[in-house]
């Protein structure tokens, strides 16, 4: 398996999903009157981050926040989400492969 650890794979992984998830946003923001929504598989690249402002910024705060603040919670939910999943499942892995 890579020589990398766990921790450095887990930050990669989550910093990969941010520029994904932005690419993503940007990409059906900008092109929405052209596709008469948002881009195809919008919804399963922001995933984490969606599930994040559902059920932990939402109850935190209110519906109401301006957008620049809600993109930001959204990345932050995005990458810990994504690099907490990634240090289980990678540390799983290694567990299984060494024994």
């Amino acid at each position: 398996m890579s020589q990398l650890k766990t921790s450095t794979i887990a930050m990669l992984s989550g910093a990969l999903s941010v520029v994904i998830g932005l690419v993503a946003f940007t990409l059906s923001w900008n092109f929405w009157d052209f596709w008469g929504g948002p881009i195809p598989g919008f919804q399963v690249l922001l995933y984490p981050g969606n599930l994040s402002l559902v059920y932990v910024w939402h109850p935190l705060f209110t519906e109401e926040i301006n957008f620049w603040p809600k993109l930001a919670l959204h990345m932050v939910g995005q990458f810990s989400l994504v690099a907490c999943t990634t240090a289980v499942l990678t540390t799983m892995v290694r567990r299984w492969c060494s024994a």
